[in-house]
């Protein structure tokens, strides 16, 4: 968890917003290209009163910048993030699982920060905890010693070894193998009280309090009470909910883009 917390000492009558997991690069070119192209559409819908845009990360299904190249494509996206920036709407990035490797890319052609790490939000007297969620909560020990090796510099620096065309190839294909690309497995059912993500916010809750608690990565928009003060939200996904969070200074609300 990052040690000092985002401030915003006033909303001036605006709004946060939060996504997660557009996993954009998947199942194939045709259908990425039409959701990028509704992402950008919800982008320009929300910027008349947008103080700050969260984005909680799996944002692409791969990412992998090289000391020269990114991967080709999502510069809708892009050219709508810079404008967003440009205009002066500060917009936030989080790594997920599927696209850590962000370096330095974002920040300097995007003026977009990049966070690793949980960051709690304060705005006014509220207080948020957010990031994309994965490896947290109890179980799950392979993927978490994954993250590890996957976050380690020496095998970020062997990767880079690798030709972009061929290292590319290789994470599209682990890509076509994912979760999100494959609905039959029905791993996003609702666990109920097993939900890792609930058992990290009660646990959390039991140190310290946040008024809310904003998560990706489970793939379902949830809202989930952790006691008469705390929340659980879960953002969901855009590939098939196209669910997104509003924050307003007191009250979280979960909406559903539909243009």
């Amino acid at each position: 968890m990052e040690n000092n917390p985002y401030s915003i000492p006033d909303l001036q009558g605006k709004k946060l917003y939060f996504a997660s997991d557009f996993h954009l690069g998947v199942p194939n070119h045709a259908e990425s290209r039409k959701r990028e192209d509704r992402i950008v559409r919800w982008l320009e819908d929300i910027r008349h009163d947008a103080h700050t845009i969260f984005l909680l990360g799996d944002v692409f299904d791969f990412w992998f910048e090289y000391g020269t190249a990114i991967p080709k494509g999502f510069i809708r996206l892009q050219g709508k993030l810079a404008s967003l920036t440009d205009s002066g709407i500060p917009v936030i990035m989080f790594t997920g699982n599927h696209d850590m490797w962000m370096f330095n890319y974002f920040p300097e052609e995007l003026n977009i920060p990049i966070y690793r790490d949980l960051l709690p939000v304060e705005v006014g007297n509220k207080r948020l905890l957010i990031g994309h969620g994965d490896g947290l909560g109890p179980g799950d020990h392979t993927y978490k010693f994954l993250k590890k090796v996957f976050r380690n510099k020496f095998c970020q620096w062997l990767f880079a070894r690798i030709h972009p065309n061929t290292g590319i190839a290789i994470a599209n294909h682990w890509s076509k193998r994912s979760r999100i690309s494959n609905s039959d497995k029905q791993e996003d059912q609702f666990k109920g009280e097993k939900e890792y993500l609930l058992q990290y916010c009660r646990e959390m809750e039991g140190k310290t309090h946040f008024d809310f608690y904003v998560f990706g990565h489970r793939h379902l928009p949830l809202d989930i009470e952790i006691n008469e003060t705390s929340r659980y939200f879960n953002l969901g996904e855009w590939v098939n909910y196209n669910t997104y969070g509003v924050f307003d200074g007191k009250d979280f609300e979960l909406k559903t883009f539909m243009h």
